[in-house]
């Protein structure tokens, strides 16, 4: 079986039409997320998957329109699917942040001795820059890359030839050497400011500024609701749409 990408949701943290950007990646072994914004159970329910039939989550930041949907998924499974408990991909200073300073105070139950985030899932924590095989067939590898000053942030490499930005700041350097030169990925799933100064988010003018061959592997994401406004004007690249899904190989 290829491998499939299909996003829950395509838009930025304010977007109101188009969800939280998530994107659930699946091959014949496994059906992982890539983060679970607070609109992220809605876009499952709306296609019929619940929580158990989840694999895994893997965490790219601790922004609320990538992680604010986890304390619902984490109680579904405690309490409509029998404590059934999935697996959480996340680096060791995320886990600490996302525990202590996301999901505590919601979350910690010491009667029933759930006091930390290991209670609710099975914790993977994975080192930087180094590929893990989570699943048969499903390679993800994080990289340290620049979102907030000082806010630990990661985009992703997919089965080595796909390139999630997840949020980013405008890296010429890194698309054009590290992720097509050196890598040849086939395909690239960047974040996209539609307009203004690009201070956390690559915007579309400064994508636009990437050389055609760059362009053609890139679909742009986690815009927000005057996208339709933009269609026409993306150069080579193409906006990828909420619940498209995309076949790739492995």
């Amino acid at each position: 079986m290829s491998l499939q990408i299909q996003m829950l949701g395509t838009g930025s943290a304010f977007a109101k039409t188009f969800y939280n950007t998530s994107a659930m990646v699946t091959n014949e072994h496994a059906r992982i997320l890539i983060d679970c914004g607070f609109t992220t159970p809605k876009s499952l329910h709306k296609l019929g998957i619940t929580p158990d039939q989840i694999d895994g989550i893997v965490i790219s930041h601790i922004h609320a329109d990538h992680v604010g949907g986890l304390e619902e998924i984490a109680f579904r499974l405690f309490y409509q699917h029998n404590k059934k408990r999935i697996k959480l991909f996340i680096t060791e200073p995320l886990a600490f942040i996302l525990w202590e300073n996301t999901l505590k105070g919601g979350m910690n139950n010491p009667e029933d001795g759930y006091i930390s985030l290991d209670d609710y899932f099975d914790v993977i924590l994975l080192e930087e820059n180094k590929p893990t095989e989570i699943f048969r067939g499903l390679t993800i590898e994080i990289l340290p890359t620049q979102h907030i000053l000082r806010k630990t942030s990661y985009s992703l490499f997919i089965n080595s030839r796909i390139f999630y930005s997840a949020d980013i700041r405008f890296n010429e350097q890194l698309l054009i050497h590290e992720v097509v030169q050196k890598r040849n990925c086939h395909t690239i799933l960047h974040d996209c400011q539609l307009s203004g100064t690009g201070v956390i988010h690559a915007t579309l003018e400064e994508l636009l500024t990437l050389p055609d061959d760059v362009q053609k592997r890139i679909f742009l994401m986690h815009y927000d609701d005057k996208m339709p406004a933009y269609i026409g004007q993306t150069g080579s690249m193409t906006f990828i749409e909420q619940y498209q899904i995309l076949t790739l190989p492995e």
